[in-house]
């Protein structure tokens, strides 16, 4: 559609201009605001095979060092505690922070005994649905979300995924015995491959809704430069022609069964806990090799190389290496994003925010997405959206993680050759990290 096609153009350019890093070797995040709810984002990345698509800072899977990136974590964590943050909510992302459970339950009970956590939220892969890993963190974590990204075999087997994670079935099986083990269990889907079929989709949700899954995650397929040829390679080219019709096929057959909790992410009549993260908490705090934070208008990074990422630690200093500041207008259109993207923007606690309401603010953006029928409620409290517009901000965040990731590229074009050469190379070994890092 037009207005989806203007609008993926406009975003392009607007993220690839604002989502640039300063880095220096003086940047320090700063320390907690009075008032201020704060989420911990804790990232792990080590993966015992590299998925093509993925862009995240993720490093193939070493025992030993693996061990002592995790005894570097909660040491970061302690730092951060000592600088007088506290929060309520953690989420474990990678990477695959269940690749030692040993470590990540130690980690977890930190956390637990350092800040006020009321919830925590891990991320899996359907290889370790299994009793050694699931029952030491069933009494530690409330979500768990697993990636399983597509039921079918083929798309498993183009995503490198069949031989690790098993088959559509398999992994069917793995979720329904997961199933009420944990107050949320949220399945991670993938759609618009190019080699996927409408009828692939429908077999997805079908399989979603029959897993006992009481939340599912539908995200459109997003990549970054660095991944851009690899993809291809594996996938075919990526083209966004068909990314509005499987969307809407999605919603509509999910519809009675599921409602949206955000434009992508869906719950099970009758309950569910998003774990959006960053629809629940404007500002976050990252810790971790390639983590990031959110605090006071500012992006923040940690370094993504282990190297430097071990030699902050030991010198008793966060990893934080680089960072970008937004402008005033930057962070409201990051707000009026995030809300919508949450389904529901605050006029008035927006105005409270910035001195302006969104109209006024965002004059462009606003009307953009009222002349594209974006809104259902529009008065002067709320913008809420309709089928359609959530469907926009479905594509507004798809370019906005495109940015992200374009983001990470930045920072790993920086990287060592040997680090560089594990993150693009055949992912099966760490042996080209010496241990003496």
């Amino acid at each position: 559609m037009l207005s989806e096609r203007v609008l993926t153009s406009a975003l392009r350019i607007a993220f690839g201009r604002a989502l640039s890093l300063e880095s220096s070797d003086d940047v320090v995040m700063p320390g907690p605001r009075e008032d201020t709810p704060y989420m911990l984002y804790v990232h792990v990345p080590f993966c015992e095979r590299l998925c093509p698509y993925c862009s995240f800072n993720r490093y193939p899977f070493d025992e030993e060092l693996a061990r002592r990136y995790f005894e570097r974590l909660r040491r970061e964590i302690h730092i951060v505690a000592d600088m007088g943050y506290d929060f309520g909510s953690a989420y474990f992302g990678g990477g695959t922070p269940t690749v030692l459970v040993d470590e990540l339950t130690e980690t977890i009970d930190l956390i637990r005994e350092l800040f006020s956590i009321q919830e925590v939220s891990c991320e899996t892969n359907p290889n370790h649905l299994i009793p050694s890993v699931v029952e030491p963190l069933a009494d530690r974590v409330q979500r768990m979300s697993v990636g399983v990204q597509s039921f079918d075999d083929g798309l498993l087997t183009q995503m490198d995924r069949f031989g690790k994670y098993g088959s559509g079935r398999e992994i069917l099986e793995r979720l329904e015995w997961a199933d009420g083990r944990f107050h949320s269990l949220n399945v991670d889907m993938i759609f618009n491959f190019p080699s996927q079929t409408a009828e692939m989709v429908r077999t997805d949700v079908e399989r979603v809704v029959e897993s006992g899954a009481n939340q599912v995650t539908f995200y459109p397929l997003m990549i970054s430069p660095a991944v851009k040829r690899s993809l291809k390679e594996r996938v075919g080219t990526v083209s966004v022609q068909r990314e509005r019709e499987y969307y809407e096929l999605i919603t509509g057959a999910l519809e009675g069964r599921f409602e949206p909790g955000s434009a992508w992410t869906f719950s099970r009549m009758g309950g569910g806990m998003i774990d959006e993260y960053i629809v629940d908490y404007e500002d976050y705090v990252g810790v971790g090799s390639g983590s990031f934070s959110y605090l006071d208008g500012a992006i923040y990074v940690n370094t993504f190389s282990l190297r430097g990422y071990e030699g902050a630690i030991d010198a008793g200093r966060t990893a934080v290496d680089a960072a970008r500041g937004f402008s005033r207008r930057e962070r409201m259109a990051y707000r009026l994003m995030m809300e919508l993207f949450g389904l529901e923007l605050d006029k008035q606690a927006f105005e409270a925010s910035f001195g302006v309401t969104p109209e006024r603010g965002l004059g462009a953006e606003v009307t953009f997405l009222r002349t594209a029928g974006a809104f259902d409620r529009d008065d002067a409290e709320v913008f809420t959206l309709t089928p359609k517009g959530r469907y926009l901000l479905v594509a507004m965040m798809r370019e906005f993680f495109a940015g992200v990731n374009a983001f990470r590229d930045q920072v790993r074009a920086a990287l060592p050759p040997e680090e560089r050469a594990l993150l693009f190379g055949d992912g099966d070994t760490c042996s080209i990290v010496p241990t003496t890092m």
